[in-house]
């Protein structure tokens, strides 16, 4: 089948250079790397990674220094 297709130059540059490096004509890479990239292996979607927070039930805190005290003992430092 014949077809026109645009190419992006990013894209055609890397054919062109696959071509140069196999000996092959450029029509066959383009149908190699289109085959393959049609038949290969769907991948599954990732799982969402989801947080879940917890409620410390700790006092609010507007310094560290108070945290560590709270955490570790007035004796911290």
């Amino acid at each position: 089948m014949r077809t026109t297709l645009t190419l992006d130059d990013d894209i055609a540059a890397l054919l062109k250079k696959e071509s140069r490096k196999t000996g092959e004509p450029f029509k066959q890479v383009v149908n190699r790397y289109l085959r393959r990239a049609i038949t290969a292996p769907k991948q599954p979607a990732r799982k969402r990674f989801k947080v879940k927070p917890w409620n410390l039930q700790l006092p609010p805190f507007t310094k560290v220094e108070e945290l560590l005290e709270w955490l570790e003992g007035p004796d911290h430092r």
